[in-house]
């Protein structure tokens, strides 16, 4: 035990060594590409795009990466870029990979923490399993104190100004999680989508998928220079880039209505997995069969 702890020090230690590849994909606008993969030991959960926004007056962090040794990455990394002040960290959503890093930020002064209304109870509820599961699966034990809730809470839309650009945060209802929040900057016409988008990562459903659909419809009738996803690479060809994703549900919706109707139970959907689908998305063996149960409970009940 005394040389796992060990072991778990030193990746820390590395962790908070290296440096974080950083990438402009707009004026002031930098991401951090995450791998696309399933949390585990070696990758500590780094597997969600994170990065800031500069205004002239602050810095706004946009989900703050899956450990705090990689929020503290991210910190340091806007230190190279300027010398301008992080006054928000934005939490897109609950899950690990968006908000495990927030801690790396709280010493700041007046650092206000942003997220969707539903968040801090999103937080409160799922936490502990978090928390409880930490050091077996990402090999970083997590405490109470790296669950950072929001301090300023988006109910349907608000704007941020960081001097020079605004940004326009908007609280979705029910699709990828009951507590969605995106991120668009005018200035250069750049939507932070998080996880409302999937490109190579299968798409994770755990909210609503006619919510899901529904929040899909909107945002496809908007123009968007950039848009940023929560896993896969950075779409410059909108609303194209988000026609994978939006074929998917579609599929599953169809296929889970037409389950429904024939009367097949749950258990026997599972077991007679359609894997055409399968060359087009990676971590597919992870995630679709999760796909479909939690299709499965919203559609069974629908009139």
């Amino acid at each position: 035990m005394r040389i796992f702890g060990l072991l778990v020090l030193l990746m820390h230690t590395s962790l908070s060594m290296a440096a974080l590849n950083i990438k402009q994909v707009a004026q002031g606008i930098y991401v951090h590409q995450g791998r696309i993969a399933v949390p585990d030991q070696h990758n500590h959960d780094e597997i969600a795009n994170i990065g800031f926004i500069v205004g002239e007056q602050c810095v706004a962090v946009i989900d703050s990466g899956g450990n705090p040794q990689q929020g503290e990455q991210l910190k340091q990394a806007v230190k190279k870029v300027t010398q301008v002040p992080i006054c928000y960290v934005i939490n897109t959503h609950v899950h690990p990979d968006h908000i495990f890093g927030n801690r790396a930020f709280k010493n700041i002064a007046n650092i206000q923490f942003v997220g969707h209304q539903k968040l801090a109870r999103a937080m409160a509820v799922r936490g502990p399993f978090y928390l409880a599961r930490s050091l077996e699966q990402i090999a970083i034990k997590l405490t109470a104190d790296d669950l950072v809730p929001p301090t300023l809470v988006v109910k349907k839309r608000l704007n941020l100004d960081l001097g020079g650009r605004v940004l326009e945060l908007t609280a979705h209802p029910t699709a990828h999680t009951d507590n969605d929040l995106t991120v668009f900057d005018k200035k250069t016409e750049t939507m932070w989508l998080s996880d409302l988008l999937f490109l190579g990562h299968l798409p994770v459903l755990d909210g609503s998928l006619k919510g899901w659909l529904a929040e899909i419809k909107k945002l496809e009738q908007r123009q968007f220079d950039v848009v940023i996803p929560g896993h896969g690479a950075i779409v410059r060809d909108w609303p194209e880039g988000l026609q994978a994703e939006k074929q998917y549900l579609q599929q599953l919706e169809k296929l889970v209505r037409a389950k429904v109707k024939q009367g097949v139970y749950l258990s026997d959907v599972l077991q007679q997995v359609d894997t055409d689908l399968e060359q087009d998305w990676q971590l597919f063996s992870a995630f679709h069969k999760k796909n479909l149960s939690s299709a499965y409970a919203e559609l069974e009940w629908e009139d």
